[in-house]
């Protein structure tokens, strides 16, 4: 039976990193972003994210098909599908049922520096933190379980949280997801050369290092709205 996993993260949250680390598994094949086109159609997102026109032109745009296209494909015994929680939209969650539901967080308090670096002034829908914890009140209501993770956590012991990670989905713990050539991957999307810079460059997880720099005085009311969802989802996570 074919495995199907959602990784629901939030940008700036070691996402990419985590695809390239399941992108090593010989039973799996990774998915980059696959509701990002339908996003961008769907919303002013396409206003300030780098490269959306190549974006849109390069990937499904119709959701229905998207969320088809994850149910249906069984290509490897393991699916691993990197999806941005904000990139739902109002689509029906009901496919979730057919999933493995991940939900990846990161303190906002160093997320959100990362981020604006690209997009300058993030809304709390940008950065996914609400939409996290309303989607596990989703998942809840339809009775389905969720992991949840911090991207922390893995950095700290990526072998132990990895193998963790592994025993919830319900598959085997491989060694070969602890490193990776330099480079980009096949699955990349074409807004790769805008995000994923720090992973083309790396070869394992990087070592995790506290943020150093102030924090910057325009993303406080952010933060602020940010921080009860970032608790509560650590509360839940492995």
């Amino acid at each position: 039976m074919t495995k199907r996993i959602s990784l629901w993260s939030g940008p700036r949250n070691i996402s990419t990193a985590l695809m390239y680390s399941f992108a090593q598994r010989k039973d799996t094949k990774v998915f980059d972003e696959p509701l990002y086109g339908f996003y961008l159609k769907n919303s002013n997102a396409k206003e300030y994210h780098p490269g959306a026109e190549d974006v849109l032109n390069s990937m499904e745009t119709d959701g229905s098909k998207v969320v088809e296209m994850m149910i249906n494909e069984n290509s490897k015994p393991v699916h691993f599908f990197k999806n941005m929680t904000h990139h739902l939209l109002n689509l029906d969650c009901s496919f979730m049922k057919s999933l493995v539901n991940i939900i990846l967080t990161r303190d906002p308090v160093e997320m959100l520096p990362s981020f604006a670096e690209v997009i300058e002034n993030p809304t709390i829908d940008d950065v996914g933190y609400k939409l996290h914890t309303d989607l596990i009140k989703k998942l809840e209501e339809m009775k389905l379980p969720v992991i949840v993770i911090d991207s922390k956590s893995i950095l700290l012991n990526p072998a132990k949280q990895l193998e963790n990670l592994c025993n919830a989905i319900g598959i085997p713990f491989d060694n070969s997801m602890l490193s990776w050539k330099k480079g980009s991957l096949p699955e990349d999307g074409v807004w790769a050369k805008y995000w994923y810079k720090s992973v083309h460059n790396s070869t394992s997880f990087m070592q995790y290092k506290p943020k150093t720099k102030p924090f910057p005085k325009h993303l406080k009311p952010l933060l602020e709205s940010c921080q009860p969802h970032y608790e509560a989802l650590r509360k839940l996570s492995l």
